[in-house]
């Protein structure tokens, strides 16, 4: 299994709205950067992501998973990029926001903090765990 983060302005489609979509999921469109592209494409079904709400609030409210592999984005109109379909899986207990991780060792070398600007981004086995703790699950999915 692979971890990923998923970066959403709460404002166009917040963790409140992914959850709304139960068991069928959503669609991650709009992704127009080949990097967040490539990562998308390497995903498969039941991969865990953190969704992490973007702009003023910047951190990781809940934990996703991949339920559909990639395939095209019906909004791109030049044909080029894909998307996944993700489902909720639970709320953090503690959000987890780029100021809490920046300072944390483990964390230092995360895409998260190398490349904030990059919308769909991997996370490591050792980043997910130290993160999962940080936000207080019990059990680390």
């Amino acid at each position: 299994m692979a971890y990923w983060l998923f970066k959403s302005e709460p404002s166009t489609w917040s963790w409140d709205d992914q959850k709304k979509k139960g068991s069928a999921g959503e669609p991650w469109t709009g992704v127009r950067n080949y990097q967040a592209n490539n990562n998308m494409k390497l995903m498969k079904k039941g991969d865990l992501g953190f969704f992490y709400h973007s702009v003023e609030e910047r951190s990781m409210v809940g934990i996703v998973r991949v339920i559909g592999e990639h395939r095209p984005d019906p909004t791109d109109e030049k044909g080029k990029f894909g998307l996944v379909i993700i489902e909720a899986v639970e709320d953090l207990p503690k959000p987890v926001s780029l100021d809490d991780v920046k300072p944390v060792p483990e964390l230092a070398e995360m895409v998260l903090i190398k490349n904030s600007r990059l919308s769909v981004q991997p996370v490591t086995q050792a980043e997910w765990k130290v993160v999962c703790k940080m936000a207080g699950l019990k059990k680390v999915p």
